[in-house]
């Protein structure tokens, strides 16, 4: 048997049915087998009794596949004992997609079908025509976004292209709709190219509301939403650069005011300058943060650097105020808040230790981040994750159903600086001031007040900008 470590966490799901023989102990025996491997047991059904054997199905939570396949190997062991398959409840729920599309309207008779289809629907057909607003009226463009991906840029898998990314678009839509009410669905696309992406969604204007761009590697992902919003009249958003900065902003909102320092007092040192790390920086600068230093594979970005593309270049004309160079080791001496965009255990302890007084430190790489909470714990005042085991997790979930609830019912066309800043004190005010502590500074995914407050939110922002225009 693998040695475990007690700290491993309980992800892999997976369900075993198993014939037993009808003797004493059998039972027992094989809960004696699963306990001995590190595993939670879940559900326990009878689908099957006679007077010769039972058949049950147990789900279990343990560390990893492989560990489910020895607790196999060691049930097998047991001629009582037969597993009849073993089956990753992830894929099961998965089987056969996650979505369906339903009709609002009931067809019973020939009248219902004369309405909703032909001749029926003629009549809204020439409305529309007349006057093509009224598309927002008569149509699902009213409350549709399509998530567009290439799959370039997988969750932390990388290029597994466009049908590996169907279940992460599928699983996008669910939370639009769970959280926003916001119908969505998963446009997956066979290329890579970004003329032909930019085409293809530029044609698909006419039934979506909005389009959320979703994993696309940088630095190609700016200059498809760069060209889109340039060229759509629905607003176009890029989740996992707007979206992560959004709620990373909530979220230093309210760390600042639990450390009670001032945007332009402090220092940032920021790693992975990327999508997110970019956007995240723009949100900074706009709250007036002055002081941020970003480290790519390359080490600080410095305006003297000669490899950057123009997105870097915009990066080193921003930010390093005093053009500091040197490793993070070195550069983080003094820094308030650590943000990390990156990858597994790139920040030390002995890092987080030269750190200012009632250190800020956002680890958020997935599913390991910069460094485990529990090790900066003693010397960082805040600690934030993007994970949902530790405390204040960072999830765009936050941000996008009710963000596009808004977008939708105010129907804006462009998503402006002003409409992501206010989504983020949304975000931030949902907790009340009172509330605040250094393990609850951003509100829970579930909290049904986020996707309100962020909605109305971007609907008055979106009003004000009209009336002064």
């Amino acid at each position: 048997m693998m040695s475990y470590n007690q700290d491993q966490p309980l992800e892999f799901h997976v369900t075993f049915k198993i014939k037993l023989k009808n003797k004493i102990g059998v039972l027992a025996k094989t809960m004696n087998i699963i306990s001995s491997f590190p595993a939670q047991f879940g559900a326990i059904d009878i689908i099957e009794a006679t007077k010769d054997y039972t058949i049950r199905n147990i789900t279990i939570k343990t560390v990893n596949e492989e560990t489910a396949k020895e607790i196999h190997h060691a049930l097998s062991q047991y001629q009582d004992i037969q597993v009849i398959y073993v089956a990753d409840q992830i894929l099961l729920h998965h089987q056969g997609g996650k979505l369906e599309i339903k009709s609002k309207k009931a067809i019973a008779n020939r009248d219902d079908l004369s309405i909703v289809y032909t001749p029926g629907v003629a009549k809204v057909c020439k409305e529309i025509y007349q006057d093509p607003q009224k598309v927002y009226d008569f149509t699902i463009k009213s409350n549709t976004v399509a998530v567009v991906s290439d799959g370039s840029a997988i969750l932390g898998l990388g290029n597994l292209g466009p049908e590996a990314a169907i279940p992460v678009m599928e699983g996008k839509a669910i939370l639009f709709k769970t959280f926003g009410n916001v119908d969505a669905f998963p446009i997956c696309l066979k290329t890579q190219d970004v003329d032909e992406i930019v085409n293809i969604v530029k044609q698909l204007e006419p039934v979506f509301g909005g389009i959320n761009l979703e994993d696309i590697a940088a630095p190609r992902c700016f200059e498809i939403e760069e060209r889109l919003i340039n060229e759509l009249n629905i607003p176009v958003f890029h989740d996992d650069q707007h979206g992560t900065a959004i709620v990373v902003t909530a979220a230093l909102i309210n760390a600042l005011k639990i450390v009670n320092k001032k945007y332009e007092d402090v220092k940032v040192v920021l790693v992975g300058v990327g999508a997110a790390g970019i956007a995240c920086t723009k949100m900074m600068l706009h709250l007036g943060i002055k002081n941020i230093i970003g480290f790519d594979r390359n080490g600080a970005i410095t305006k003297d650097r000669k490899d950057l593309n123009k997105y870097k270049r915009w990066f080193a004309e921003n930010t390093n105020p005093y053009n500091e160079k040197g490793r993070l080791e070195e550069l983080i001496q003094g820094a308030d808040i650590f943000i990390g965009l990156s990858g597994p255990n790139i920040l030390s302890v002995d890092a987080v230790k030269k750190m200012n007084r009632d250190a800020i430190v956002f680890a958020l790489s997935n599913p390991d981040p910069e460094i485990k909470p529990e090790l900066a714990q003693p010397y960082a005042k805040i600690i934030a994750t993007g994970r949902s085991d530790y405390p204040n997790q960072i999830n765009n979930v936050l941000c996008f159903p009710g963000l596009f609830r808004g977008l939708l019912d105010s129907r804006a066309k462009h998503i402006t600086d002003e409409i992501k800043m206010a989504c983020a004190y949304a975000i931030a005010n949902t907790i009340p001031q009172e509330q605040l502590m250094p393990d609850y500074i951003i509100p829970s995914v579930f909290d049904p007040n986020v996707a309100i407050n962020v909605s109305k939110a971007v609907i008055n922002t979106v009003n004000k900008s009209k009336k002064e225009n």
